[in-house]
């Protein structure tokens, strides 16, 4: 697979990177990875694509084997047919695990076939055909965070942030519910309060904020979410748009581009 950590922003002489990095004199990664990973050495190979495809079919098909093999164990202690519920953190797919969305179509495609015994449900469907006979259990609070709890989000170096970003999503179910359904321009302007209060709640700030990697950025950043949803905020009280704002910061903020505000109403 493709090695992350080694990227021609860290790899080539800084006079060869600097005129493509954000900010000269400033390493940073660019995409640009050349190795694939190659154990504990510095020593990396070349990365080759159609080495990385085989292994992404070698592991799709080793994990629905695995899948099937733990299916077979449960089934028989149970005497039914175990449903597994499995969750991937998608943060990785093409990112850490640059493959990672290729390994998910190869097992989604192979599960469709006629001859695997996994089959693929969404928990909606199984649900309603067999949720009333299903126990409930409240899963107790933890996270993949250091300690397995939430230390590494709420901590001293970023407990700080919760306070306005719970407010900004009070402020934003409010304008929900005052303006809901709106078309046109107050469709838009409400729609990037929506985006920029979800850009606000990423818990990538109080990571960065507890590791102390980028604080300056990750401050800078939430501060400029919340800033910019107060624009909107501000603006919609007295029921005017400020156009001109509109137009630059949806050309700054791209994600999200479906996003309907309404889904911040608490009364749909």
């Amino acid at each position: 697979y493709r090695e992350f950590y080694r990227d021609i922003g860290y790899d080539l002489p800084m006079d060869y990177i600097k005129p493509y990095i954000h900010e000269p004199g400033v390493r940073v990664f660019t995409g640009y990875k050349y190795w694939a990973i190659t154990g504990q050495t510095d020593q990396k190979v070349p990365y080759r694509r159609d080495l990385a495809q085989a292994k992404v079919a070698e592991h799709a098909k080793n994990f629905l084997y695995n899948l099937n093999r733990k299916g077979d164990q449960l089934g028989s202690a149970l005497q039914q047919e175990p449903l597994f519920t499995l969750g991937f953190d998608a943060e990785l797919f093409g990112h850490w695990w640059f493959e990672g969305i290729d390994w998910l179509e190869q097992v989604i495609r192979l599960a469709s076939e006629d001859k695997q015994e996994v089959k693929l449900v969404t928990p909606s469907s199984f649900l309603a055909k067999e949720g009333s006979s299903l126990q409930t259990a409240q899963p107790a609070f933890s996270s993949w965070g250091q300690g397995g709890y939430s230390a590494v989000w709420l901590d001293g170096s970023n407990a700080w942030t919760y306070r306005h970003v719970h407010k900004a999503i009070e402020r934003m179910e409010e304008l929900a519910v005052r303006f809901s359904d709106q078309i046109s321009l107050k469709q838009r302007f409400l729609n990037q309060a929506a985006r920029e209060v979800l850009l606000a709640m990423a818990s990538d700030w109080p990571f960065i904020l507890f590791n102390k990697s980028s604080t300056e950025y990750a401050e800078k950043r939430l501060k400029n979410h919340l800033r910019n949803f107060n624009v909107v905020y501000g603006n919609m009280c007295k029921n005017a748009v400020n156009t001109e704002w509109l137009v630059k910061a949806e050309k700054r903020d791209i994600i999200f581009s479906d996003i309907d505000y309404n889904i911040f109403n608490p009364n749909r």
